[in-house]
């Protein structure tokens, strides 16, 4: 009567037909099944072995074992390595079931901040469950050295939720989409007439990429897009007014001050909208971002004012809103020099992003984004950086484009790996980068078996580029040729410090070798481009719950080094340290040749103090603007208000000002989007903790910007 030892603990009796199942099933995989008496024989070979050991008890692993040596003493060698692996795959799965368990038992507590904008209500718990699962599912189904490299750290998949499921952002081709009209799944959204209706469906466009989509989305051109639907607004209004009797000037008079009126109602609607419209099972509003400032006309211009001043308004308590992410594009000769004709709208941006944190600026006198705009492809970004123009596969530009998918390289610890050698952290990088590249191959080929249906929206209803001639069961391959397969980077700073002991910011020898860095990443992807006719690209990775994974993994491996694993967070792409004292036309310096080399996705944070005024950012802007080839930048500070009144407070006050309540929320910028204080990750929070301002005292040279 032998005891058997479960692996939970649990005490059995011992049961002959659970080892005479598992040699049946080893015998049939190999295709050579035993005679009955040959199993019963083996059985009493265990029952002997055990035996012989005088155990009262046993576990399932001992039995296991002898198993094992029962059919090798037998001379059936061929079945005993068919059950040695099953009884390893076995293994993986419980280990792998057991670690989903765990992290299924964490986000029934509270979801994770991967993602600094997920909530933590039920529908959130829900999808990150979902998540997980998905996550090991595409894990033990790919290759399993791609697999190694991505869970022990040396590259990452970035959404390995969705790696067979979609693809990451999109560009929306809003007025096409507008003028065409789309169906969401119920029926037909025909064209719109009024411009309230427009800014309403914008924000459904939003919503409806996001849920086939893992990423951000973008109105790439907003201001020009909407303006087509004011004057038939104008029209309306008017022929209203003549209707009560009124002409000449007063009826001119009259209709643009309804006008106006009614085009703040409609961008009021989207600054709510994109707040409150939850999409992704309800876990998040669409991570949006609206592109501006570039007007064609007098009616794309009252657009862009009108949309900016309702964003400083805030919501309904005037509370600060988290989107949509805003890109202001400033161009010499329409709106960043004061004889400009639409430099009033550039002083707007300024102010609002003194208030707001948003809008973020885009150069396009940039020489990679000018080249574009003057053939006639307006550039844009996103709020999370993802940038893109080039096309080896077609006509340039963004609409309708996104990027596919993005793999990360741990950049710090080939640092480390590579001991002080330049030309062993090269050979380490090329690896990597091959690395990188499989991945994405292997991403292609695994979402190339997706079918239009499978993206019902963005494919179906034609928002992205390559759709056009599809039909619902046609493979989405042609739209993969479209996109950008972007292969990142983390952690420049603490990979220098790791080769040469200081960073770019500190050492003008770290300073060459990091732009000589991702200038090999750049030929690299330029060169898969040419072999293998797919838009590969260098991305300057927005890190946010991997800027804490990355540097735990190196930390058990390599131990906390001074200057590169010391710290809870590895340094996002090529910035410099957020703790490293520096004045804003150093950081601009450094940091502006890395935007014409990362053409996946670029953009340098400038951390000033609370409440700058709107000439202070306008400075900095004409300074970056005038003297570098820098193109994407955000001024970072720290928001606070009263969620019970809405007042702005700055960052001593402990309480409201105006109402005396201690409920104050905090807004910061987290990779690209603005975020609840609360709802940082481990990394990020602690990232965010080391921030310090860049001013003029940290540079004797540092002249006024």
């Amino acid at each position: 009567m032998l005891d058997v030892v479960k692996r939970d603990g649990r005490e059995v009796k011992f049961n002959t037909e659970k080892i005479s199942n598992a040699i049946k099933r080893a015998a049939e995989e190999l295709g050579s099944p035993l005679r009955e008496g040959q199993v019963i024989d083996l059985i009493q070979k265990v029952i002997t072995y055990i035996e012989m050991s005088q155990q009262e008890k046993v576990t399932v692993e001992e039995i296991q074992n002898l198993v094992e040596r029962a059919l090798k003493d037998s001379g059936l060698q061929d079945i005993a390595s068919i059950y040695s692996t099953y009884r390893n795959e076995r293994t993986k799965v419980r280990e792998i079931k057991s670690d989903l368990m765990n992290a299924i038992k964490r986000i029934g507590v509270e979801t994770d901040r991967d993602n600094a904008n997920v909530g933590n209500n039920f529908s959130s718990k829900l999808l990150r469950i979902a998540s997980e699962s998905n996550k090991w599912h595409n894990l033990s189904n790919m290759p399993k050295h791609l697999a190694k490299a991505h869970e022990n750290g040396d590259v990452y998949y970035h959404d390995l939720d969705s790696y067979n499921l979609t693809t990451n952002c999109l560009h929306i081709p809003t007025r096409e989409m507008l003028e065409n009209g789309f169906n969401t799944g119920y029926g037909t959204i025909n064209k719109p007439r009024r411009i309230e209706t427009a800014a309403e469906l914008s924000c459904i466009l939003l919503q409806s990429t996001q849920n086939d989509m893992f990423g951000g989305q973008s109105h790439p051109d907003f201001d020009n897009d909407m303006s087509i639907f004011v004057d038939p607004t104008r029209q309306e209004i008017k022929e209203e007014l003549m209707g009560y009797g009124l002409e000449g000037d007063k009826l001119e008079q009259v209709t643009e001050e309804k006008l106006k009126e009614r085009v703040h109602q409609a961008m009021q609607g989207v600054v709510y909208n994109l707040n409150t419209m939850h999409s992704r099972a309800g876990s998040q509003v669409p991570f949006s971002s609206i592109n501006l400032g570039i007007p064609a006309n007098h009616d794309a211009a009252l657009v862009c004012e009108i949309f900016l001043l309702e964003y400083e308004k805030g919501l309904g308590k005037g509370e600060q809103p988290i989107f949509p992410n805003i890109i202001f594009r400033v161009k010499e000769g329409v709106n960043r020099e004061k004889n400009d004709p639409y430099h009033y709208l550039y002083e707007v941006a300024c102010r609002v992003a003194a208030k707001r944190m948003n809008p973020t600026f885009m150069n396009i006198d940039s020489d990679f984004n000018k080249e574009y705009y003057d053939k006639g492809y307006m550039p844009a970004t996103m709020g999370c950086r993802t940038y893109l123009m080039k096309n080896v596969n077609g006509e340039p530009g963004c609409k309708g484009r996104g990027n596919i998918a993005p793999t990360t390289i741990n950049l710090p610890r080939i640092g480390i790996l590579a001991k002080g050698d330049i030309d062993k952290f090269f050979e380490i990088f090329d690896a990597r980068m091959e690395l990188a590249k499989e991945s994405l191959l292997h991403r292609y080929n695994v979402l190339k078996h997706l079918k239009v249906k499978d993206l019902p929206f963005v494919a179906g209803q034609n928002l992205m580029k390559g759709s056009e001639e599809l039909s619902p069961d046609d493979s989405i391959e042609p739209i993969l040729k479209q996109g950008t397969w972007g292969i990142g980077f983390i952690g420049l700073a603490e990979a220098l410090i790791a080769l040469t002991g200081k960073h770019h910011g500190e050492s003008e020898e770290a300073r060459e070798l990091g732009v000589k860095i991702i200038t090999h990443l750049r030929e690299t992807v330029d060169r898969y481009c040419e072999e293998y006719k797919l838009n590969w690209s260098a991305y300057a990775t927005p890190a946010e719950g991997l800027s804490g994974k990355f540097i735990k993994q190196d930390q058990k491996v390599f131990g906390k080094i001074k200057g590169v694993t010391d710290k809870d967070y590895y340094t996002n792409s090529y910035h410099v340290p957020v703790y490293h004292p520096i004045s804003i036309k150093s950081k601009i310096d450094i940091e502006a040749p890395y935007h014409k080399l990362c053409n996946g996705g670029h953009i340098s944070y400038l951390e000033v103090d609370d409440c700058p005024t709107g000439e202070a950012i306008m400075d900095i802007l004409d300074y970056a603007y005038k003297n570098t080839n820098i193109s994407y930048l955000g001024i970072n500070f720290h928001i606070r208000y009263c969620k019970s009144c809405g007042t702005y407070l700055h960052s001593n006050e402990g309480a409201c000002t105006k109402c005396g309540s201690k409920d104050i929320q905090g807004v910061s910028r987290v990779t690209g989007y603005l975020s609840l204080d609360e709802r940082f990750g481990p990394g990020k929070y602690d990232e965010r903790e080391d921030r310090i301002t860049h001013t003029e005292k940290h540079n004797k040279n540092y002249h006024r910007v």
